[in-house]
């Protein structure tokens, strides 16, 4: 018997190690415009196919299914496979979860599969994954750059054209954006997407145009712009027709990929380079503007410096004026009137400076320097400023403010009264006799109000004093309290913290149920809680844990177990607190 069972548990054995079931991907790394072929294979007909959820990816098509079973040399195969085809919809790692099924009341489960999306790459597509088609049909996503090899700051612009023939187009979803790293960059509206007519690579074609970028490299060198990649719902045309001689149309949906593009960046020139130059690149003008160069004493002027023109306007700084030291300028007001468009950036910026004189005087704002590369010449042209006088007509000069006479006549024009006091404190020279006084009004009526607090107080004390039942239980429940501060004090400490925690809940007993120690029954403490309306789960808790006290004080415990009492504790007093009655 014994020879037969051991014989059955090794068949068995031998047969549920034959069960294989495993998960198989066409890729382990590919881009996000190509498709993911995955396999869930069984040497089984295993039952309640579980498929997993497939985040991050769009299920394309799928389950298919595939059975065969065959039969060599007396020797039977069995395998069926679940079949899907899956898009991507983000980059980066992507693992795809357990698949399950169950056989004779196991349960199989595969391994999970890590799987890398990348940036969108060339491909050519399976013919086994290529819809029906006629052959000729066209469908490109193109990046077009209008120079590749653009100065550091000079713009550049990327049209995105889908390009499509003998091809109908239903829609289109972004599944990865540009991306413009190293570059300044502005979208242009396309307001309304049109189809026009135009060729490709030597082939009529239509087109539309889905998006405009404007960019300003800010760096020099080989810089990469990632590529725009969609999923586009096409209508495909076949080669069959229907009863009525219509073309069949069919449905799918095509990924497609601009591609990554790479712009060579050249540094601007360092010869002939102007020590003031802050990154200037277009075709600019300069201008600096008073708003007025007369004054008087205590007015102000503003001190507009511009930079108008075409050009990376929003992407360098205005020089800063030099004024004499009795000019204060206070700091400036920027200010930008620019449009984008794809030839670039256009228009005007102004820094605001307030300038106001301190002494009378001619004071002179010396000429400024504009640098910035003409992409025309491609060199570096300077606009110098006229030097703008300023003439302050009247108020004070540096001489007579350091000797302080400037100070009395400028008080003496601007306001003759200045100096002399709007309020007067007077000091009475008679003092107030006491009588009639506030002091005196208090202290005759103070007994009046001291005797009536006083009676009341001793009132209060002499009841409190003949309460003996009512200042037991306030005493028991200041020990209580006591007991279990001492408790929380000790809990390092085993044996003084079990004594106070008992202590403590022998005199909240005594504070709540009005009883002596000598009265402290185990039936006799269950009996009175019971008839209290305390909750049974929570007095039997309670007389656990007093029975508890005594025991562990003897008993090892460890730090853990000392706090889970405490804590357990303060738990069934605030619950017994709110149950009693």
């Amino acid at each position: 018997m014994k020879r037969y069972l051991i014989l059955f548990l090794i068949t068995f054995q031998g047969l549920m190690a034959q069960v294989q079931f495993e998960a198989r991907v066409s890729k382990n790394s590919l881009g996000i415009n190509e498709r993911l072929r995955i396999d869930f294979i069984m040497n089984v007909d295993g039952d309640n196919f579980e498929q997993p959820s497939f985040d991050g990816f769009k299920m394309v098509a799928g389950p298919s299914q595939q059975i065969s079973q065959s039969w060599i040399n007396g020797r039977s195969s069995f395998q069926k496979i679940y079949s899907y085809i899956l898009q991507p919809e983000r980059k980066g790692a992507i693992t795809i979860k357990q698949a399950a099924i169950e056989f004779n009341g196991q349960v199989y489960k595969t391994n999970p599969i890590k799987v890398t999306v990348t940036n969108a790459v060339a491909q050519e597509r399976d013919p086994n994954d290529r819809p029906q088609g006629s052959g000729n049909e066209l469908l490109e996503l193109v990046a077009e750059i209008s120079k590749t090899n653009p100065y550091l700051n000079e713009p550049i612009t990327v049209v995105y054209k889908l390009y499509f023939n003998n091809i109908g187009v239903t829609g289109f979803k972004e599944l990865a954006k540009p991306k413009y790293n190293d570059f300044w960059n502005q979208n242009i509206d396309v307001k309304q997407l049109s189809v026009q007519q135009g060729s490709y690579q030597g082939q009529q074609a239509y087109y539309v145009i889905l998006k405009k970028t404007i960019l300003y490299p800010q760096k020099s060198g080989r810089l990469t712009i990632e590529p725009l990649s969609l999923d586009i719902g096409v209508q495909l045309p076949t080669n069959r027709r229907d009863m009525f001689g219509q073309m069949i149309i069919t449905e799918d949906n095509k990924v497609v990929s601009a591609g990554a593009k790479t712009i060579n960046v050249r540094p601007l020139p360092e010869t002939n380079k102007p020590e003031g130059f802050t990154g200037a690149v277009g075709r600019l003008n300069f201008t600096v503007t008073p708003s007025k160069t007369t004054l008087k004493n205590g007015e102000g002027l503003d001190l507009i410096v511009s930079a108008q023109g075409t050009g990376n306007m929003k992407l360098f700084t205005l020089p800063k004026p030099v004024v004499p030291n009795a000019l204060e300028m206070y700091d400036p007001v920027h200010d930008e009137s620019v449009t984008t468009s794809l030839t670039g950036m256009s228009g005007r910026i102004t820094d605001k400076y307030t300038i106001v004189p301190q002494y009378r005087g001619k004071y002179a704002i010396k000429p400024m320097q504009f640098s910035y590369f003409d992409l025309s010449t491609g060199t570096y042209k300077t606009i110098t400023s006229k030097e703008i006088m300023i003439d302050v007509i009247d108020g004070p000069t540096p001489a007579e403010a350091n000797t302080g006479t400037a100070s009395k006549n400028v008080v003496a024009k601007a306001d003759q009264f200045k100096n002399i006091k709007s309020k007067t404190a007077l000091i009475p020279i008679a003092k107030k006799d006491f009588y009639d006084s506030n002091l005196y009004l208090g202290l005759l009526f103070a007994p009046f109000i001291i005797i009536p607090i006083i009676i009341l107080a001793r009132k209060k004390k002499e009841a409190m004093d003949s309460d003996v039942t009512g200042n037991r239980i306030r005493m028991n429940n200041k020990l209580a309290k006591k007991y279990l501060s001492q408790a929380k004090k000790h809990l390092n400490n085993k044996e003084p913290f079990y004594i106070a925690l008992e202590k403590a809940m022998h005199n909240f007993l005594k504070a709540k149920l009005h009883i002596e120690t000598s009265e402290m029954s185990k039936d006799n403490i269950r009996e009175l809680l019971l008839s209290r309306n305390a909750n049974a789960e929570t007095v039997q808790n309670f007389i656990a844990l007093t029975e508890n006290c005594e025991f562990a004080r003897y008993a090892p415990a460890s730090s853990a177990s000392i706090q889970q009492d405490y804590d357990k504790a303060v738990l069934i007093i605030s619950e017994l607190e709110k149950q009693i009655v």
